[in-house]
């Protein structure tokens, strides 16, 4: 499966290479280590929608678990494809700045992009404005994998599309049974479940449930 952006990867990595390299080097560590702000992100969501009513909770929980299906769909659709790394296929490219991944491990889709458009989005779920956070952060993520070399453009925005599509269903399948898991834990006996969950909102005070005004 072959897309003409062959180009474009080679202007892009080649921009790489004229780059300062106080630039190389942040956009290899980002790349890499870019993902863990997600997972800060996944976490302080969690923790506040320990306070909010089940509904909001259930969102929250479901933001990591829709990302990590998204995850998982992009590594079988990469298998059905096996598209070869541009690091290895494009002749005549720059050297990539970052390790070529062996043979195997294939290009389309981004695993990166697919996690980063899949956590922007349920994040987004959880808290709209958070959007203005991580979009931004999703689109320099997936950049950053053209530009250290390992990706065609072509992977990347199938990724953070891959990763929109897998989200936005998987919140929207599980909220229901997360909902009433929630009040079910909630409920328990167990002080470790009820930690987990949280108190939720006191009954009267009103919730902005994926409002903006939270």
């Amino acid at each position: 499966m072959t897309f003409d952006d062959t180009a474009l990867y080679r202007d892009i990595t080649d921009f790489a290479h004229d780059s300062p390299m106080w630039v190389q080097h942040g956009a290899e560590l980002w790349t890499e280590a870019g993902l863990l702000v997600f997972v800060g992100l996944f976490a302080a969501a969690w923790w506040r929608a320990r306070r909010d009513n089940t509904h909001a909770f259930a969102i929250a929980a479901l933001a990591p678990l829709a990302t990590a299906v998204a995850y998982v769909c992009s590594e079988m659709l990469k298998s059905a494809v096996a598209e070869e790394r541009p690091c290895r296929a494009v002749a005549g490219a720059a050297a990539s700045l970052a390790a070529c991944p062996p043979h195997g491990d294939w290009s389309f889709p981004s695993n990166h992009a697919t996690i980063a458009g899949a956590a922007t989005v349920a994040l987004a779920l959880v808290r709209r404005t958070l959007l203005w956070l991580t979009a931004p952060l999703a689109l320099l993520m997936a950049f950053s994998r053209v530009y250290v070399g390992v990706h065609y453009p072509h992977d990347v925005v199938a990724g953070l599309a891959l990763g929109t599509v897998v989200a936005l269903l998987a919140v929207r399948l599980g909220t229901g049974p997360m909902t009433r898991l929630t009040g079910t834990m909630r409920g328990s006996s167990a002080p470790v479940v009820r930690w987990v969950t949280g108190p939720g909102r006191p009954a009267g005070i009103r919730s902005y449930e994926m409002s903006g005004d939270r």
